[in-house]
């Protein structure tokens, strides 16, 4: 009898190829962005090759996940105070304080999509 008929000498490895559910791999991916959170560390609480979770991680990007939604801002109203004795005035003006120095004034009637196109391109900057 031959050796081997009894045992496979062959090179022949099975690996296990797993199937991760797309929400799985989104909250994995979740959790490596977390504030302080290590990918490697991440890996290991799900049992997952470090390498996957980055690849994971340019597959659904950071901005996927990491992008608050709308905000609230907070608004103050105050009069416009005229130059003579200080009585409110009535007007169509609308100023608008952004976060990196920016003010706008609107004074008449804008468009929507104009104002919008004004405030995204301000907000990228």
């Amino acid at each position: 009898m031959s050796t081997s008929s009894v045992m496979d000498t062959s090179l022949r490895v099975k690996h296990r190829h797993r199937s991760w559910p797309d929400a799985l791999k989104r909250e994995i991916v979740a959790a490596s962005f977390a504030p302080g959170a290590s990918v490697s560390i991440v890996a290991r609480q799900y049992d997952v090759n470090s390498n996957q979770v980055f690849a994971w991680r340019k597959l659904y990007g950071e901005t996927s996940i990491a992008t608050p939604g709308p905000q609230l801002v907070p608004v103050m109203v105050t009069p416009d105070q005229s130059a003579e004795g200080g009585a409110a005035i009535s007007s169509d003006v609308i100023e608008i304080e952004l976060p990196h120095g920016y003010r706008i004034r609107v004074r008449g009637s804008v468009k929507a999509v104009t104002l919008g196109l004004v405030l995204d391109t301000l907000e990228r900057r």
